[in-house]
């Protein structure tokens, strides 16, 4: 069996759907745009088996991007959990038939609230899209599945409707990186957006020496201060140079090293340096790479040191 050929159908079939719903988005799409950015309150996303598991992502990619949201099960909701949903929030129910016997159950009492309905359905004369005030339409030709019955192509095409309609409320409300970064603060993805160097350089216990320093003094200083590299300051207290363990290698290959040299004859003069300790670290992990150092030091604009950032602590604290 070719399962290949097989995939690359999948993805095919799944393509061509999206790009059928693309040429078919109306008006519609944009009043529910509208109506989402004019809610007061919470919008609530409602669905049952696939649907709800799709909605489920839509009510967490809506909220993580500026739109308060949260995701309601119907059965719960029948349950008790009605009593979430106001006349201020703006209800998105999704059912590809239209008609799901648990969700059907709880749209009476949706719009005896007044809530906005939005309803994301195949069938525009279904229950759903009889109660709902805006239908966008969950149409395709065919599932991605052999027997053309399990949801695939259907539940790929609602989560992308989805995520347009989110798309679309983060442009409106013009949502930069420093507003998606106050929602994932812990996550990998805030680390990159909020994280900023000044968090995670080391300020206290930096291994300088002075100018005047011998090579062997430089060696012990490399390894008490654990950062494989020793920097290297003149009579004011300013950054001149580094010295690392990898630059004391590379000199005891040559015919002239000596312990009792000046320090500075094997060192990296005018070494890289930041300015700029509001840097995201994510940036200076960028920069580190580029130079191909390990290593940075941050200073003011009169190469005062203010402190260090090793590669290895943005490696350990999940920067990428």
């Amino acid at each position: 069996m070719n399962y290949k050929s097989i995939a690359q159908e999948t993805l095919n079939i799944e393509a061509q759907t999206l790009l059928a719903a693309a040429k078919n988005i109306n008006d519609v799409f944009d009043k529910a745009v509208e109506t989402i950015l004019a809610c007061q309150g919470k919008l609530v996303v409602t669905g049952v088996g696939k649907s709800g598991l799709i909605g489920a992502k839509m009510a967490a990619t809506f909220a993580s991007t500026g739109t308060p949201s949260f995701f309601l099960h119907p059965t719960e909701a029948l349950h008790g959990d009605l009593g979430m949903i106001s006349s201020n929030d703006v209800v998105i129910a999704i059912s590809y038939s239209g008609e799901s016997e648990e969700l059907s159950s709880i749209l009476p009492h949706i719009k005896r609230f007044g809530t906005p309905l939005i309803g994301m359905t195949r069938n525009q004369n279904s229950t759903l899209g009889q109660y709902s005030d805006l239908v966008i339409d969950v149409v395709v030709q065919k599932e991605a599945c052999p027997l053309d019955i399990a949801p695939t192509s259907s539940t790929t095409l609602t989560l992308a409707l989805g995520d347009a309609l989110a798309v679309c409320l983060m442009k409106a409300r013009d949502f930069k990186k420093s507003d998606f970064a106050s929602f994932h603060p812990g996550g990998a993805l805030g680390k990159q957006l909020y994280v900023k160097v000044s968090n995670l350089m080391q300020t206290k216990h930096l291994p300088i020496v002075p100018k005047e320093t011998k090579v062997k003094d430089a060696i012990l200083s490399i390894s008490e201060g654990r950062l494989g590299t020793v920097l290297v300051v003149d009579e004011d207290d300013k950054l001149i140079a580094l010295v690392s363990d990898g630059d004391i290698r590379r000199a005891l290959l040559r015919d002239d090293f000596s312990l009792e040299e000046n320090v500075l004859k094997y060192a990296t003069q005018s070494p890289m340096t930041c300015e700029d300790e509001d840097m995201l670290a994510s940036e200076a992990l960028v920069l580190i790479e580029e130079k191909k150092i390990q290593l940075l030091v941050i200073t003011d604009k009169e190469k005062n040191i203010k402190g260090v950032l090793h590669i290895h602590t943005l490696i350990e604290k999940g920067i990428s």
